[in-house]
């Protein structure tokens, strides 16, 4: 197995630490993230995600415990802080805040400029990034971000993390406050940056994007890993995530229903899974004795 692009050792934060508001968030937290790999961190509010991936991130120090990026510990005598950031692209809520420019296009460039690229690179950072989220070029660079629908702000914004070619990128609530066709459209560019082999870090409440996009989950809860496992391993533990105040993805909950009720139907977590599912149940049904 190759060596992990980030790996959290025994990590705990406390924000306020030594102050009468002293408030814990993370208690003793170990992960890997895993070179191409897609991995989901879902928990309620409160459970310490945000916490962690501005810790992967270098944005945060641990109160205790070792964070390494690219097997550098972030806040070791010697580390090389920069360069290790570069590599951890984050992307935050409502990420199209984060524009100001006049163009798409300079505002793309803003990350690449800051690393002292030529101007003949910035542009063609800018060009790839832009179309590696479904924009083109040519018809957006010059448009003001301002101008753009809310999900096209979203990818712009996503356009330009991913202008500085970090080795993992992470997105905390992509499809936020999106419309349904605004939503899709940004997932479906998600799915496609993990094809191109894109690591990515997806922080998300949204339990049918975990089901679509994810390969492994780690649930966090009052700032410890409770569950990790694929998404089936995950949703396994229905009782135990519904305590803790998350559910299923409504398709698996559609599946469980239609088994409560007598179908033979397999499980399954995705619409698109679902529905064969229910097809093969239901020719299955229409084959037996009579």
């Amino acid at each position: 197995m190759p060596d992990p692009l980030i790996a959290c050792e025994q990590v705990h934060y406390t924000y306020l630490r030594g102050t009468p508001m002293a408030a814990v968030a993370l208690r003793g937290v170990s992960l890997e993230v895993q070179p191409g790999e897609l991995l989901a961190l879902i928990g309620p509010t409160g459970s310490g995600k945000s916490t962690l991936i501005q810790l992967c991130a270098g944005l945060l120090r641990p109160t205790a415990g070792v964070v390494r990026v690219l097997g550098q510990d972030l806040w070791g005598p010697r580390a090389d802080r920069r360069r290790a950031r570069r590599q951890v692209g984050l992307a935050f809520q409502f990420a199209e805040y984060q524009l100001f420019e006049e163009t798409v296009r300079r505002d793309v460039a803003y990350g690449p400029k800051n690393l002292g690229c030529s101007e003949e690179e910035i542009a063609q950072r800018v060009d790839e990034a832009l179309r590696q989220v479904g924009l083109d070029p040519a018809g957006f660079g010059d448009r003001s971000p301002f101008s753009l629908s809310g999900g096209e702000m979203r990818r712009v914004a996503l356009a330009g993390v991913l202008a500085m070619r970090p080795g993992v990128l992470v997105l905390d609530e992509p499809t936020a406050g999106l419309d349904p066709r605004g939503r899709e459209e940004l997932l479906a560019r998600i799915q496609a940056l993990h094809r191109q082999g894109q690591t990515i870090v997806l922080v998300t409440h949204g339990m049918e994007e975990v089901a679509r996009l994810a390969r492994r989950v780690i649930v966090l809860h009052e700032g410890r890993i409770v569950l990790e496992g694929s998404p089936g391993e995950v949703f396994a533990h229905e009782e135990d995530l519904h305590r803790i105040g998350l559910g299923l993805p409504e398709a698996a909950r559609l599946v469980r229903l239609l088994q409560c009720r007598g179908l033979r139907v397999a499980d399954a977590l995705t619409v698109e899974d679902a529905r064969a599912a229910i097809v093969a149940a239901l020719r299955g049904q229409d084959r037996g004795p009579r």
